[in-house]
């Protein structure tokens, strides 16, 4: 049924719909906790500029009242903090409230949010954002694929949708996707669609599942063929996020449909498919240790050779301030002695960035590199001693002064240093962050070296494109992608790959909600 704020055919009332979400993925092996001052926190006008959709030149503007809310995001990282995710909570809550009855809510999140204190946390902020919209507003949300989807999480949504690419080359059309169909149901009279759910134990890292290989390819591909069928509005797959610790940590399949047979039918065969294949996954590079990739990677002509280091991954929710990694590069006799050269971005440190700008470049100094958040935690999380030249130092342009540059959801405009010994020149950054674009590298030419370490799994586009060739490297830290040594104990079991026999018949019946 229409919900009682829907316009009625003729009506020329433009729909109400709200904007908002709180969006981060948190690692809960990771020794980083997120507070307040790791997310980026928009609103009013600031919040509507970030969507193409909600332009006044768009034709969904004849149509749609954008209620700008509250949205923040984050650098993926360590759980968030209690006090944080409340602050957070409470001000999305409270501009719900404040806003007046609104016929729809796009919500925009990741899926992967972990809180001190929580077992499930998106399904604690739907709870609290359906008390704040009434039981008639229609929610649609937007959500990563490497998100975690919960019954009880599900059940409070409307139309959810997900990223149907990794890398996520899609995730401004997910959104988008998100809010036309949201409207389209609305202008159309249309009520709660049904929703068929299905979880799959089984729990893969994104490094596993990328779309750019099979089987992952064929299963996202299918996607659009299932959404295309008369009666269904959406089909998504979630791989769920392998680095946190509780029973939504799982694979799940949610389809939308007008019809619930249909949408039971779509689920359930998506979901058996995804099964069938579960041990077919693999990496979606060449992997190995951290020295056989920089020994593979020196004795290659190829230039720039590019390494992931792939367990301490700011984006999908590392400290970023491990050197190990570090350690490796300059215990290798060609880089060590600058015969063969090497740029590695970016361990996380801002007292010793501090130290290099207060020294200059060019100046000479020793001192303890990493290891701030994750010191005491691990046999590769020690500070390395590190004795070398600055040779760059970077003070980029903040949020909101009009000069935004790399990542624009990520990019917190802290300082940077670069630091050279022998071949290999370590960025050390103020804050965590990504590198992914030549943006993010500043005053360094990421293509002026032969080997290229980024923080990171598999290649985002540009780094993709940069590389002549590269390695996902297995390394330690708290995205580690070997996962049966983290220490799972709170997933529920059986989950492949921790378990991977005795459930072949597993029930993969799907939900209707």
């Amino acid at each position: 049924m229409p919900s009682p704020t829907s316009p009625r055919p003729g009506s020329r009332r433009r729909l109400r719909i709200g904007v908002g979400g709180m969006a981060i993925e948190s690692s809960q092996f990771c020794p980083h906790r997120s507070t307040y001052d790791d997310f980026r926190v928009t609103r009013e006008g600031a919040l509507l500029d970030r969507y193409t959709w909600t332009r006044p030149d768009d034709e969904l503007a004849e149509l749609v009242e954008w209620v700008p809310l509250v949205h923040a995001v984050a650098v993926p990282g360590g759980p968030v903090e209690r006090a944080t995710y409340d602050r957070i909570k409470g001000e999305l809550v409270d501009r719900i409230s404040a806003s007046g009855p609104l016929d729809g809510l796009v919500y925009d999140i990741h899926g992967a949010m972990s809180v001190v204190g929580l077992d499930d946390a998106e399904a604690d902020l739907t709870d609290a954002v359906r008390a704040a919209t009434g039981p008639d507003t229609l929610i649609s949300a937007a959500m990563d694929l490497h998100g975690n989807v919960s019954r009880r999480f599900a059940e409070r949504l409307d139309l959810l949708t997900a990223h149907r690419m990794a890398p996520h080359e899609d995730a401004w059309d997910t959104r988008e996707r998100a809010a036309r169909k949201l409207v389209g149901r609305l202008a159309a009279g249309k009520g709660r669609p049904y929703r068929a759910w299905v979880q799959i134990p089984v729990l893969l890292p994104g490094e596993k599942t990328s779309t750019r290989l099979e089987p992952a390819r064929s299963l996202y591909g299918r996607l659009a063929s299932v959404e295309a069928l008369d009666g269904v509005v959406d089909a998504a797959i979630w791989v769920g996020y392998a680095w946190a610790d509780e029973e939504r940590c799982r694979a799940a399949v949610v389809v939308t449909a007008d019809d619930p047979r249909l949408a039971t039918t779509q689920a359930e065969s998506l979901a058996r498919q995804y099964w069938s294949v579960r041990r077919d996954f693999t990496f979606v590079g060449p992997t190995g240790d951290a020295d056989d990739c920089i020994a593979r990677a020196v004795a290659s002509p190829a230039r720039p050779f590019v390494i992931s280091d792939s367990g301490d991954n700011p984006t999908a929710g590392g400290a970023g301030d491990l050197a190990y990694m570090l350690g490796r590069l300059l215990a290798h006799e060609e880089l060590a002695s600058g015969r063969v050269t090497a740029l590695h971005p970016g361990i996380t440190d801002p007292k010793a960035v501090a130290v290099c700008f207060d020294a200059g470049v060019g100046a000479e100094l020793s001192i303890g590199v990493g290891g701030r958040f994750s010191a005491g935690t691990g046999p590769h999380a020690e500070p390395y001693e590190l004795t070398g030249t600055v040779t760059a130092l970077d003070d980029p342009p903040g949020p909101g002064s009009g000069a935004p540059r790399g990542n624009p959801a990520y990019d917190g405009g802290g300082r940077s240093a670069a630091v050279t010994r022998g071949g290999v020149t370590v960025v050390l950054t103020e804050r965590r962050k990504p590198f992914h674009t030549r943006a993010d590298f500043g005053p360094l030419d990421p293509l002026a070296y032969d080997l290229l370490v980024v923080k990171i799994g598999y290649l985002e586009p540009e780094l993709h494109a940069m590389a002549a060739d590269w390695l996902l490297a297995l390394t330690p830290g708290g995205v580690d992608q070997d996962l049966l040594r983290l220490g799972h104990h709170r997933v529920r079991r059986p989950l492949y790959p921790f378990d991977d026999a005795g459930f072949e018949e597993t029930d993969l019946s799907a939900v209707s909600l």
